[in-house]
């Protein structure tokens, strides 16, 4: 991955026939692997877990949406997203409601993610943009074809808190399918390699005209579940990248997007911290819960 020119997203190693075991080679990254499945061990043999482990999914879903919702600009308190049912179509209420809809389907979308992780990455889109079930054609409201597909041509992509360069459409459908191939390929690379990835490549490319980030969070979220590192989603990543700020998520990205072998390193290890923060995220919910205080 080296030599890749800064602001290109990084091609995946040749050399290796399963590359991303390639990157869980680089500095750090096995340090971090190897953090991250202590810490979710721990939390899943709290005794909680045993009787109330549903109660734990449902939290951390919930903080989960939140802390992806702050890092696309909306910051609202847990409180008021838990309290609020009214999500708008614009500004802030949307976003929210768009981080909401997407931690509720992702669950869903586990089995279609190993036969077609490209069709999941456009219904995530349409939920996010649009709002699962409804249509672009519903009374005053303005269709719009962008909507579940990658971006074409020249089209804009709002994405406002990503100011990376911008792939062209072209290179963006080469490196889905690239990345689509090497997903369905299987890997034997730790499975906190694999979403980092995953999270990079959709961040990188922002293959959609908007809501990028939030689905490449919930991506990174369908194949940390997937996986079997966090198979009852109650680790929420979206929490530690919220708790580690906006300025270091986009700092770490650029180390992605560089090519290097530090850069995409630290990349991974931004993303293992992430997770043992939603993994601290959720002791906590199991300690509240163990006192009656939740």
């Amino acid at each position: 991955m080296a030599g890749i020119s800064r602001g290109t997203p990084p091609e995946p190693p040749q050399a290796s026939a399963d590359p991303l075991v390639t990157l869980a080679s680089l500095p750090g990254v096995a340090d971090s692997v190897d953090s991250v499945r202590k810490g979710v061990d721990r939390v899943y043999g709290h005794r909680v877990m045993r009787r109330r482990s549903n109660e734990v999914t449902s939290e951390a879903a919930l903080r989960g949406a939140r802390g992806s919702a702050a890092l696309s600009g909306a910051d609202w308190a847990l409180e008021e997203v838990r309290r609020r049912t009214d999500f708008g179509v614009e500004g802030e209420p949307r976003t929210v409601g768009a981080a909401l809809r997407l931690t509720a389907e992702a669950g869903q979308l586990l089995s279609v993610w190993r036969q077609s992780p490209l069709r999941v990455l456009a219904r995530l889109h349409l939920v996010a943009a649009s709002g699962a079930g409804r249509s672009a054609d519903e009374p005053g409201r303005a269709a719009d074809d962008t909507v579940g597909r990658p971006r074409l041509g020249a089209e804009p992509v709002d994405e406002p808190l990503i100011e990376l360069p911008l792939p062209g459409a072209d290179e963006v459908a080469g490196r889905l399918d690239g990345l689509a191939r090497l997903l369905l390929a299987g890997s034997e690379a730790p499975a906190l390699v694999t979403a980092a990835v995953v999270h990079g490549e959709l961040l990188a490319l922002r293959p959609f005209a908007t809501c990028n980030g939030l689905v490449a969070r919930a991506a990174e979220r369908i194949v940390l579940v997937g996986s079997g590192l966090d198979p009852k989603s109650i680790c929420p990543a979206e929490v530690g990248h919220a708790e580690l700020g906006r300025a270091a998520y986009a700092a770490a990205l650029e180390g992605y997007v560089s090519g290097t072998p530090e850069g995409v390193a630290a990349w991974i290890a931004h993303c293992g911290r992430a997770v043992e923060l939603g993994v601290r995220e959720s002791t906590a919910v199991c300690e509240a819960l163990q006192r009656g205080a939740a």
